[in-house]
């Protein structure tokens, strides 16, 4: 594997060939398992897998957020390497902003929900990042996973808008091994507040049962899921939301692709989960992602 750290030199170690296709895995970092998924779809629909690592300051709400986001360039390019990754890509600030950017990219229709009132700024910040890194390492295909359905949608639509040459791949949330949707934040949790974030898997997972019984209405959905985290102790909810999966609007009634999202604080750390709501042949299939079946690498 081959590491880089300027967009110049990370598009010429992937086009040794013109024909070969390839995939792009932008993350944050400290990877587990979840990184590891979107590297590995990439490497089975790529000739050449380029992961980008970049704590993003743009969409950050908080200073405090973004320096205690856990860093560790030399753990994540073991992981990343061991996953088929060809190039690793991990510019400074300054190679992804010369200077203060003048220019924002934002969807305005998508950036708001619950999720964008309780974190404003934080899409444009996504989108202005992620565009920049499309343009500039011009990958065929990028891999976003599922557990950020708000970001998936926005992502989806800024490639659809500006007509960029990259298809988006969508990847199934991973989680461990009792449901908790994998992230690089669930390192910082106490073992009793890790206990506690199950309550919002465990929610979504008695919605899914739910949905599998005839339920259809988004009202119903989001008690099931806001019970279970107002039940666990340490947990405060933020909300629970059906809203289709395009454009990010609240529905009454499951009638088409959606996700039911939910968000809450435990101790310290903001969490957020969904559950899609695909349709398979005309019945709702929720998608309760993959299930590791030991401890993650999140905790090592």
């Amino acid at each position: 594997m081959r590491l880089t750290t300027t967009f110049a030199e990370t598009r010429a170690a992937m086009r040794t060939a013109t024909d070969r296709i390839a995939g792009l895995v932008p993350t944050l970092g400290y990877w587990h398992e979840g990184h590891v998924a979107l590297a590995e779809a990439a490497r089975r629909e790529s000739d050449v897998v380029v992961a980008s690592i970049f704590v993003n300051p743009l969409q950050f709400n908080q200073q405090a957020d973004l320096e205690a986001y856990p860093r560790d360039v030399d753990r994540d390019a073991g992981i990343a390497d061991a996953a088929g990754v060809d190039v690793l890509f991990v510019p400074d600030a300054s190679e992804m902003f010369s200077e203060p950017p003048m220019t924002r990219v934002s969807i305005d229709a998508l950036s708001g929900g619950p999720e964008g009132e309780r974190r404003p700024g934080h899409f444009s910040g996504v989108a202005t990042v992620v565009t920049k890194l499309l343009a500039g390492v011009q990958p065929d295909r990028a891999y976003f996973g599922r557990k950020d359905a708000q970001q998936l949608a926005l992502v989806s639509r800024l490639v659809r808008d500006l007509s960029l040459p990259v298809e988006i791949q969508p990847v199934a949330t991973v989680r461990e091994f009792d449901g908790l949707a994998l992230s690089s934040r669930n390192a910082r949790l106490t073992s009793g507040g890790r206990a506690a974030a199950v309550s919002l898997s465990s929610g979504l997972m008695r919605a899914a049962d739910a949905v599998d019984a005839g339920e259809r209405s988004a009202a119903v959905l989001v008690e099931i899921a806001m019970e279970a985290m107002e039940r666990a102790p340490g947990v405060r909810p933020e909300y629970a939301v059906v809203a289709g999966a395009d454009d990010v609007q609240e529905i009454e009634t499951v009638d088409r692709v959606s996700f039911l999202a939910v968000a809450a604080t435990v101790g310290d750390v903001r969490l957020i989960d969904n559950l899609y709501l695909d349709f398979d042949e005309g019945r709702v299939a929720p998608d309760r992602g993959v299930w590791l079946q030991e401890p993650s690498a999140v905790y090592r």
